[in-house]
């Protein structure tokens, strides 16, 4: 614990933004993790489950089972289930808007996590500079001999640059990670609407 003072205190006033940072893309990462797994936002025997009860004209019990599923997939599948409407264009709008309204969710802080990935270097460049600058000033008024004198500046500059970097890296892999997988959830959600659209509307085109 002390070792780990010591080093926010070499690395100078940058390094509790940064640490600030790294606790919000932590929070971010297990949020991620949790929501988008496949079965959280597509459960893969959704669909069965709603045709088995469309066969048997049950519609309001498909409803009521999409609504306790509470998934995004389900939200979208309600919208279509609930469509009176059983012209495959009327449906086929329905669908995708119930899925616009479901991508926010799928994306919800990702874009706090890049800007997180794009900020971090530039404020530990931006702890390099103030370090950098202590060396200069130390050097005009005391010269290059003191190294003891020298040695603050410059760990500063280089505790703030790997803080920013120890920040960057892993926040920068988990966007495009999560990003790439919340895409792959959105084909999936658009594949299986588009196969309650073929069987409401019995593969009409």
């Amino acid at each position: 614990m002390t070792g780990i003072l010591v080093f926010f205190q070499k690395g100078g006033p940058t390094m509790w933004p940064l640490l600030f940072a790294s606790i919000i893309s932590v929070a971010i990462f297990i949020e991620k993790a949790l929501f988008l797994r496949r079965g959280r936002v597509a459960p893969p025997f959704l669909l069965d489950q709603v045709r088995a009860r469309l066969l048997d004209s049950k519609r309001e019990e498909a409803l009521a089972y999409l609504r306790q599923d509470g998934s995004p997939m389900a939200q979208v599948l309600a919208a279509g289930v609930a469509t009176k409407e059983r012209r495959r264009e009327v449906l086929r709008d329905r669908l995708e808007d119930a899925g616009r309204h479901q991508l926010p969710t799928l994306e919800a802080h990702l874009n706090a996590l890049g800007i997180i990935a794009g900020v971090s270097p530039l404020l530990g460049l931006l702890g390099t500079v103030s370090g950098m600058i202590k060396v200069f000033n130390t050097i005009a008024l005391r010269g290059v001999g003191q190294a003891g004198a020298l040695a603050g500046g410059i760990s500063e500059a280089l505790f703030s640059t790997a803080m920013g970097l120890m920040v960057a890296i892993p926040a920068y892999i988990a966007y495009r990670y999560f990003r790439r997988r919340a895409e792959v959830l959105a084909v999936e959600m658009e594949r299986v609407a588009m196969e309650l659209l073929d069987f409401l509307t019995g593969g009409e085109a």
